[in-house]
């Protein structure tokens, strides 16, 4: 791996001298002056050699490879499409598994005796795959040409194990007419879209999953892990994902691909597939404990939006600027005005988060509690009032009434379990 690479800077990059600030969460690297320079290599766009520094910015998503060429090419991927009969048009030499459809879908390599699931449907494909990379493409994701190359690129890097494109949501619903204020709704807030910037797939981080829409795996990878779990109806994608990193594997997000999804037909369909969507975080959290929590959050920034929820804004601001303050003194190499107003900006930004996880995962609670309690009463009118739009808050509370599902079924709290941390 003596291949050179050139990389973008992510745009939370900040240098204060030798000093960077950036990724996500937020690491603060020092320099030393050989370190400097490559820093100022990658800013300039010049391709610098593999190093434990840059290693170090990139697992942090401080920056992004931006490969080129590589061993791969499109010719070394298959394609395999799950389909339950949703479309007759399926991309040339695909391995077309049919997941129990009625009627059978007469283009399948392989017809499974009844619907089994996205999980148990791509490793039947997965099975018949020979190729090196194997790309897992869903029977309602639309396809542009060339979508693979910048995908195939990354695979240069001998520890990426999966690569995914954006998914951005189609302009016309399956059967070809506008699905209206519903479709636009998905194509400004969709789950399955991850917007515009690079990233390392990490749970916690900025992109802490990918749906399985479209992705691009190494194949003998996914098959030392078993495949995709077929226990798993929802969150296979996103458990695979984990299982790869947690491996030493690579995953990274590359939104210079874009494929599009179709939006869900009807209400009803939407509804659907948001519960669904929530459902997946007690398995998800038997089996990855600790990664499905609705909420990481500093103890600082959660007693100061409680006091400001408890009507009592003034200690809650005294608190917000105490906690900030209390980072001036440990980033002696930082300004203190961005020491403090990287703490500062999280404080507030702890609101929003804290509002979401009302919304998506307590408000069943709150509800109880706001029978006799008029802060839960207040916790939920400015939760729901912070959703901003009628449909974020219907999305939130369908996600929400999957994840209680999950909770009852599986017999777990652990998805509705914050982690709180410490400040820094």
């Amino acid at each position: 791996m003596d291949r050179v690479t050139a990389y973008t800077v992510d745009t939370s990059v900040r240098r204060y001298g030798d000093v960077v600030i950036g990724g996500s969460p937020l690491k603060l690297f020092r320099l030393t002056t050989a370190g400097g320079r490559i820093v100022d290599r990658i800013a300039a766009g010049e391709p610098v050699p593999r190093s434990t520094l840059v290693d170090r910015l990139q697992d942090a998503g401080a920056i992004h490879p931006t490969p080129t060429g590589g061993p791969f090419t499109a010719a070394d991927v298959t394609i395999v499409v799950p389909t339950i009969g949703r479309s007759s048009a399926f991309p040339p030499g695909a391995i077309v598994v049919d997941d129990g459809a009625e009627p059978a879908v007469p283009e399948a390599t392989v017809r499974l005796d009844r619907n089994r699931g996205a999980a148990s449907a791509r490793n039947a494909g997965l099975a018949l795959v020979e190729t090196p990379l194997v790309a897992f493409v869903d029977d309602d994701v639309e396809l542009a040409e060339g979508w693979l190359d910048p995908l195939v690129a990354h695979f240069a890097d001998d520890r990426v194990a999966l690569v995914a494109p954006r998914v951005a949501t189609a302009l016309a619903a399956p059967d070809g007419a506008s699905a209206g204020a519903l479709a636009e709704y998905e194509r400004r807030r969709s789950p399955l879209d991850l917007g515009t910037e690079p990233a390392p797939i990490v749970a916690g981080t900025r992109v802490g999953y990918v749906p399985g829409a479209a992705i691009v795996c190494r194949t003998d990878a996914v098959r030392q892990l078993g495949g995709f779990d077929p226990d798993l109806r929802f969150g296979e994608d996103v458990d695979l994902v984990w299982r790869l990193v947690r491996a030493g594997w690579r995953c990274r997000y590359e939104p210079a691909a874009v494929v599009h999804h179709a939006p869900r037909p009807s209400w009803p369909a939407w509804v659907r597939q948001r519960v669904g969507y929530g459902s997946s975080a007690a398995p998800l959290a038997r089996r990855h404990p600790g990664m499905v929590a609705p909420l990481r959050m500093s103890a600082w920034s959660i007693a100061a939006w409680l006091l400001v929820a408890a009507r009592r804004p003034v200690s809650g601001a005294v608190l917000a600027l105490g906690s900030a303050a209390a980072l001036v003194p440990k980033l002696t190499d930082v300004p203190p005005r961005v020491a403090f107003g990287l703490a500062a900006n999280g404080n507030l930004r702890a609101g929003a988060q804290l509002a979401e996880a009302v919304r998506r995962a307590w408000w069943p609670v709150l509800a109880l509690a706001a029978l006799r309690s008029r802060t839960a009463r207040r916790i939920l009118v400015a939760s729901a009032i912070a959703a901003r739009h009628p449909l974020h808050l219907a999305d939130d509370v369908a996600y929400s009434i999957g994840v209680w599902s999950g909770v009852l079924g599986e017999r777990t709290v652990a998805p509705l379990a914050p982690e709180v941390i410490r400040f820094p």
